[in-house]
Order: structure tokens, then C-alpha cells, then sequence
């Protein structure tokens, strides 16, 4: 299937340059970019509604109103590790 790292995202974008009549390779990868960028967006926040429905407490009443910033911390954390995690089973 599909799969860029950095050094091919780079080699395209060289390509692209030197090349200027390449440029339709690089249209021909957009669609995938799209679809697994959105599949990704939608596992995060599939993880992140799982995750608040298993809290045993309001994280807005948490974080808004008790000015919980240990929580906030926490919930950021979770959510940019979720994040490396997706990206690198997407790739």
C-alpha cells in the first residue's frame, strides 16, 4: 500500500522542483494524503470520546470551572501520545 516517510516526502517535493512536469505525481498521492489524514483525525477522536466516557467525573466541569490544570495537563499529554501512536500505524 501507500506509505511516506519524510526523505520521500522530500524526494517528491525535489522532484517537483527540478521537474516542473512531475507535478501530476505528486496530485496522484493527494487522495491518499486526505483519506488517511481523516482516518486518522477520526481515531483520535473516537480515542478522546472513549476516553471522557470512561472518566468518572465532568473533564469540562474538571477543567473550565475547577481550574484543574493537572488534569489539563494529563488530557494533553494523552491526546499528542495517542497522536505519535496513530501516526506511526498510519505510516
Amino acid at each position: 500500500m501507500f506509505s511516506i516517510n519524510s526523505f520521500s516526502l522530500v524526494a517528491v517535493l525535489a522532484e517537483v522542483v527540478v521537474d516542473p512536469g512531475s507535478i501530476p505525481s505528486v496530485w496522484r498521492h493527494l487522495p491518499a494524503v486526505i483519506v488517511y489524514s481523516m482516518v486518522g483525525v477520526l481515531v483520535l477522536g473516537g480515542c478522546f470520546w472513549i476516553m471522557k466516557t470512561l472518566m468518572p467525573f465532568s473533564l469540562r466541569k474538571e477543567i473550565e470551572e475547577d481550574q484543574n490544570t493537572a488534569l489539563a495537563i494529563i488530557i494533553g499529554s494523552v491526546i499528542i501520545g495517542m497522536s505519535i501512536i496513530i501516526a506511526a500505524a498510519i505510516l
